[in-house]
């Protein structure tokens, strides 16, 4: 069977991500350390690979209440204690840091661990890298352009001649060192800018639309107009890409499930919209119901009801990938580990088959 065939087959991709939120336990108000949640990250990446699961994906923030600023760093890490697992940035802030730099961290990331570094590029939830990078936040879209433009091209060539707007020019550059892979794949995170989906389909590289909650339907037109965009620019409808990500929690039954979950979800929400500027506003127990009702995008149950949402998405949106982010609201690690276990060994298998064929 050839390595075409094989992809063909073989249903979607299935892992997890993580963007190292470091907030405190409910139950007990304790908070644990950057050192600790890295090593717990790390420790994650390892047992999902030893159960199977095909890619492990790491955010960037740059704030004291989260632990990952520098992504490569840690995937580096991962990939001395992994073996097959695909490892990729989620999300790199493309408009606050140089295109090259980027490049050789995540090239030296590939030949590390033998052609598994990946990259997903985005504008990123919040904007504290603008300012500490030395970059002006109402720059961001023409940024982006910019080095996602400069990106694609270092991808292709061991030496390039360029010019900018926002860095100092390119003359005959030598960019090293080079990925095993023949370029390193790069996709675009969206969250539901219609603009960034065209942007996605006119480079023809992947898109990874986070869709976290509510009906799945309301994102189709996204996924829609990248395909269409993407193909009418020319490029190969197999290489137009999708990954669907979203939150998820695991237990052996769905109201299990709610509630263990609920207090963690709550806690999540409650700080992140201080982050945002906003009221510590907790989910009420009646929200968080609809919110985990089964034809929502809230992957929150047993096996069974996620293997049904999942597989509800891909009938609406025929991706390639899905990943869920199962770390959220100071949940701890035993838990984190269980959630791994399952979705690897109870779910993985079942919409591997049912999306083959």
């Amino acid at each position: 069977m050839g390595k075409e065939e094989k992809f063909k087959n073989s249903g979607i991709e299935i892992g997890i991500y993580t963007l190292g939120d470091i907030g405190p336990d409910p139950h007990n108000g304790k908070t644990i350390s950057s050192g600790q949640r890295i090593k717990e990250i790390i420790q994650a990446a390892k047992l999902a690979d030893e159960a199977g699961l095909d890619i492990f994906g790491v955010g960037e923030h740059h704030r004291l209440d989260y632990a990952t600023s520098a992504p490569p760093v840690v995937l580096a890490a991962i990939a001395q204690i992994t073996k097959q697992i695909k490892l990729t940035s989620a999300t790199t802030v493309l408009s606050t840091i140089d295109p090259v730099r980027l490049f050789e961290d995540f090239a030296t990331l590939d030949l590390l661990s033998d052609g598994r570094a990946e990259i997903i590029a985005g504008r990123g939830a919040f904007a504290e890298s603008f300012p500490l990078f030395g970059y002006d936040i109402n720059d961001y879209d023409t940024l982006f352009s910019e080095h996602i433009d400069l990106f694609l091209q270092l991808n292709k060539n061991e030496r390039i001649t360029w010019n900018g707007q926002f860095r100092s020019s390119l003359r005959n550059a030598e960019i090293a060192p080079r990925p095993l892979q023949n370029q390193i794949p790069i996709s675009i995170g969206v969250g539901g800018t219609p603009g960034s989906a065209v942007r996605a389909g006119e480079l023809g590289i992947g898109m990874t639309l986070v869709i976290l909650g509510g009906d799945p339907m309301h994102f189709k037109p996204l996924v829609d107009l990248y395909r269409q965009t993407g193909i009418e620019a020319g490029h190969d409808p197999e290489n137009l890409k999708v990954c669907l990500t979203g939150h998820g929690y695991i237990s052996k039954t769905t109201q299990q499930a709610k509630e263990e979950f609920y207090p963690y979800y709550s806690n999540y929400w409650s700080y992140v919209n201080v982050q945002r500027g906003m009221t510590a506003r907790r989910i009420s127990r009646t929200d968080f119901e609809q919110l985990t009702n089964k034809d929502t995008a809230l992957f929150v149950g047993s096996p069974q009801q996620i293997i049904e949402k999942i597989l509800r998405q891909y009938e609406l949106f025929g991706h390639q990938r899905f990943m869920a982010q199962i770390d959220i609201g100071g949940l701890p690690f035993k838990k984190v580990a269980e959630g791994i276990e399952l979705l690897a060994t109870e779910i993985a298998p079942i919409v591997r088959k049912e999306t083959s064929k």
